[in-house]
């Protein structure tokens, strides 16, 4: 039921991401909802969606558990790294700065990196089906970008204090996913096996 309920999540919340990109259909949509009822629809299902993932892949992981594929312990250590690369990624979504500028669409490169990581580092059913999702709506989701025009962030601030911020508060934040987050809320310790 696990596996099951992840696959609805995954459809539910991606689906509603990929329609974002679909422009003409999202602008009626706009039109008919008014942008207030927009976002609230977009919000209620993406929440619905995300919390069918979660519970999906927490039963998955306690009922329903299917290794496909062993992967070699130095993918761990891979993992972790490119996990710093992913939070400092998501936190210049959300601060001007040159790695802002350089990545034009910070969000999309962090959760590709994020769903690549994981997908070395597992290799059980709900973790490909998890992340390889993930990773192939990022793909489409940036190439769909490109094709509309939207160059994502195209000025960097003057002077680099900004990325020393996004930097700073990246590393604050991954520490905190890989010393609270990950081993409490999901169950698997990241640092120190």
């Amino acid at each position: 039921m696990g596996l099951a309920t992840l696959i609805i999540g995954l459809i539910v919340f991606l689906g509603a991401h990929i329609f974002v990109t679909f422009r003409r259909h999202r602008e009626r949509a706009i039109e008919r909802l008014g942008k207030a009822g927009y976002r609230a629809v977009f919000a209620v299902v993406s929440l619905a969606g995300l919390a069918l993932v979660i519970w999906g892949y927490a039963q998955y992981r306690v009922r329903d558990w299917v290794q496909i594929w062993s992967p070699p312990q130095f993918l761990r250590h891979v993992t972790i790294g490119l996990m710093l690369l992913a939070v400092i990624f998501a936190t210049a979504a959300f601060i001007p700065s040159h790695i802002k500028t350089r990545l034009k669409h910070p969000l999309l490169a962090a959760v590709k990196t994020w769903a690549f990581a994981h997908l070395m580092s597992n290799g059980d059913l709900g973790s490909i089906l998890l992340f390889g999702s993930f990773l192939a709506w990022a793909i489409f989701a940036r190439i769909a970008a490109k094709r509309r025009g939207d160059i994502g962030a195209t000025a960097a601030p003057p002077g680099w204090v900004n990325d020393a911020i996004v930097v700073a508060l990246g590393i604050v934040i991954y520490l905190a996913l890989g010393f609270v987050f990950h081993p409490v809320v999901i169950g698997v310790p990241v640092f120190g096996r």
